[in-house]
């Protein structure tokens, strides 16, 4: 039987000698084996022969295939050290052992922590990816779907999916716990789904490329992803950016160029960012007159939406109906800083991009640094205390 771990030799006498050891494992096989004896044992009184030939473990490294041959003391995994504990008491080792041959130059392919596949013909199909892989690319491979076997790669930190012909993306993808950088650019993506937005990804996603894909507009459950640093939209068919993007507090580089985007949300403006692009986006100039939307009094449900999310009460599908979960998810907030649902004032104006970013990337080829934002009035009184931000 076999392990592979990392392997430190501590040799106890290098104390007495005045040396010290290094401290420093090395990627290695570890097997228990049991050595055949070179000469036939003879046979005991009543024809019994002798006893089990004692197990050793067997250290092999890149350097070393043929290996060191070493007395069984222990072992880190329950199955290896419970079989090494028999083999030190003389027992019989009720599992499989390994032989003494040279480890293959494949069995420590086992213990890559990065792979690169830029082609169809590299692309594995007859074997699985190394388990341990912390890196994966595979560009330009021809990929209708994501490969369920990378989904097995739990300890995958950056996924890079790039120039592939990728339409939908599985809510699977969401288990990989450790996962913080995923290149999704230049696929065919339309949507980008809102099981994703709500999978452990929240607290582990730090960087994601979505550009030149067919997105038309993203979830409201996308500004979940509170730890997001780096995010890539450019070249898609955005029509709109989640109003609630000023909750992803930790973004600091922004790029949504060349897509459909008439203005930018309300929230907008509470990003604090060291890069942003928004090049090439069909910005419309504000409206001069407001679009009122105002009920008195207000309606139950409007009042009652109000009430919930002001002192936010927890709510879900398992409490009230869908579709009023989904209603109190896409609810508005007004410049004062309460909620509206469906009973409010609409207006337009523009921002100077640098009041959000340091680094801005010209908005036309006009040399413009201004694009417009929608704002929201859950009030009368709201709008006129705010007009001279609108005029």
């Amino acid at each position: 039987m076999k392990l592979y771990c990392e392997v430190e030799v501590i040799s106890r006498h290098l104390p007495a000698l005045g040396l010290r050891n290094r401290g420093k494992g090395v990627r290695a096989v570890l097997s228990l084996c049991q050595q055949a004896p070179r000469t036939q044992p003879r046979p005991r009184a009543g024809g019994e022969r002798g006893g089990p030939h004692p197990a050793c473990l067997f250290i092999s490294t890149l350097k070393d295939k043929r290996g060191t041959r070493y007395e069984a003391n222990s072992s880190s995994l329950k199955g290896f050290l419970s079989a090494v504990r028999l083999a030190h008491r003389g027992c019989d080792v009720a599992v499989p052992l390994s032989t003494l041959t040279p480890v293959k130059t494949s069995e420590f392919e086992k213990f890559k922590t990065k792979m690169v596949i830029t082609s169809k013909k590299d692309y594995p199909l007859s074997k699985n990816f190394p388990y341990s892989l912390e890196h994966l690319q595979t560009s330009y491979c021809g990929l209708v779907r994501v490969d369920m076997r990378m989904l097995c790669l739990k300890n995958l930190k950056k996924l890079d999916l790039s120039h592939n012909h990728i339409k939908k993306l599985p809510a699977t993808i969401g288990d990989l716990i450790h996962l913080q950088d995923l290149n999704l650019n230049d696929n065919h993506l339309e949507t980008f789904s809102v099981a994703l937005c709500q999978s452990t990804l929240q607290k582990s996603l730090r960087s994601l490329d979505l550009s030149k894909n067919k997105i038309k507009a993203l979830p409201v459950q996308f500004c979940q992803f509170r730890e997001l640093t780096d995010l890539k939209l450019d070249d898609n068919e955005l029509i709109r950016l989640p109003f609630k993007m000023g909750q992803l507090k930790s973004l600091r580089f922004l790029s949504a160029a060349r897509n459909k985007l008439p203005f930018l949300p309300s929230e907008f403006k509470n990003l604090s960012l060291e890069y942003l692009d928004l090049f090439g986006n069909t910005f419309e100039p504000p409206k001069v007159l407001p679009v009122i939307k105002l009920q008195v009094p207000l309606t139950l449900l409007e009042s009652s939406a109000r009430t919930i999310l002001y002192n936010r009460i927890p709510y879900g599908s398992h409490i009230i109906p869908f579709h009023l979960c989904q209603d109190l998810d896409t609810a508005k907030t007004c410049v004062c800083g309460k909620f509206c649902l469906s009973c409010f004032i609409q207006g337009t104006t523009t921002m100077n991009l640098h009041s959000v970013a340091h680094t801005v990337v010209l908005v036309d080829n006009m040399g413009g640094t201004e694009a417009p934002v929608i704002s929201y009035f859950c009030s009368l009184a709201c709008y006129v205390n705010s007009c001279d931000m609108l005029k």
